[in-house]
This record gives C-alpha cells, structure tokens and sequence, in this order.
C-alpha cells in the first residue's frame, strides 16, 4: 500500500486527510509543521519510505513552498498542496518550485483521494520483474519509461511525475505538435480540472530543468496551438 506522508497544522485537516486515507487502504505518518515533515523525511528508510505527500502550504515558521524546495532538493516524490488560499499566482508558484497538484480548502476528501489516486498511477514504477524496459529517444534525450528516469548526454534529470508524463507525451510522437487539451489528457488521465496555466506552469519547469543540463530547446512553443518536441541535442 502507499505510504503518505501528511503535513499540516490543523488537527480537523488531518483527521479529515487521515481518515480517507484509512478508507481508501493507504498508510501513512502526520507531520504538525514543517521542521516535523523534514526530520520524518530525512529519516526515512527502505521499509518506511514514502510515496506521496499532502502538504499544507500555510504553516508557520516553515511553510510548505520551503518545506517542498528542501524536499525536492533529494527526492522527486509526488507531492500535493492543500491551501487556505485560492489566488492563482500561489497555485502557479507551488507547481513551479515542485508541486505535482494543488487543492484549495475547504475539499472534498472524494475528491483529494481521486487526486492522490491519479498521481500514484502515473507514477508507479513496474516491478523488477519487468521484462524489456520501454526506451524513447531523441538526439541526446533518452527515457526509460518502465524505471522512470530521464538522461541528456547521460546526465540524469529529475523530474516529477507531471513533467515526466508530459515529456513522455512529447517523445512518443515527436512531430506532432499537441494542443494544451491534449496534453491534459495523456498527462492527467482523469477528469479533474486542470488549467491552461497549470500545464504551462509544468511546461516551464520541464525547459528550465533540461536547459541545467545543456538541451536547449527540447519543448517548443507552436504559437495557436501549443507544444511539441524540439531540438535535444546541446544548445
């Protein structure tokens, strides 16, 4: 079962969280406040790792937008922003610095359990029994779908889950230039909302995390339409 990781200050909150998750059959630990959520994860261990967390965003003293920056610093687990607020600039800026999604409180745990549920599936690893793992390349990118990883010139690049579903996408058709409706639907595979700018939001992080590494202009923009693969040689 998945091991979440639940991070908020509000005990109401997390007897919600907690008890969805208990219905829905998913483990999990309860973190107060920031300083908690990062000891819980640096102590992690093989049997006590987690695959998800649902992270407050409006905590005192460490707030989640820090709490996800030191997170992602190690690891690229799914993680999900639960806020008090419903201004789009804080909903874009936890996708930019991380975040896979964003639910605004109050919510409906149906609704949280389904998001969890989604993000898990698109980012479950196969077993290690797999047989030949699914290789995508173009120029110097190269995605081993099966196990999750991404490489430009054999440099690794991290990714979450959303910008691997979306360059994924890309490098399965790589001529084909996809409308941001299209995007949506191979990279979320649910009927949840998703905006324009959402999707953009994890377009950007995608470049900017491709450009550390020296590609370029591995996405590119096609004004009136939307996305498609670009060059993924060196810049």
């Amino acid at each position: 079962m998945p091991h979440i990781l639940v991070v908020d200050d509000d005990a109401h909150i997390v007897d919600v969280i907690t008890f969805a998750l208990e219905k829905a059959g998913h483990t999990f630990e309860v973190a107060k406040n920031g300083s908690d959520a990062l000891g819980a994860f640096s102590k992690q261990t093989d049997a006590t790792r987690f695959d998800f967390v649902i992270l407050d965003v409006g905590m005192p003293e460490i707030d989640g937008l820090e709490v996800c920056r030191e997170i992602r610093k190690q690891s690229d687990v799914p993680i999900l922003f639960l806020s008090a607020r419903d201004e789009e600039i804080d909903r874009v800026l936890g996708l930019e610095i991380g975040g896979d999604d964003y639910v605004t409180k109050p919510f409906s745990p149906r609704e949280l359990i389904t998001r969890i549920g989604v993000i898990l599936k698109r980012t479950a690893k196969v077993s290690k029994g797999s047989e030949a793992a699914e290789i995508l390349s173009q120029g110097l990118l190269k995605m081993d779908a099966d196990h999750r990883s991404v490489q430009f010139d054999e440099t690794e690049v991290k990714l979450t889950g959303i910008e691997f579903s979306i360059l994924k996408t890309l490098l399965m058709r790589p001529r084909m230039a996809f409308t941001r409706e299209q995007i949506l639907n191979t990279a979320w595979p649910s009927n949840i909302h998703v905006s324009d700018r959402t999707i953009d939001s994890h377009v950007r992080n995608l470049r900017a995390k491709l450009m550390e590494v020296g590609c370029g202009s591995a996405v590119e923009t096609v004004h009136g339409i939307g996305f498609r693969l670009g060059n993924c040689d060196r810049a």
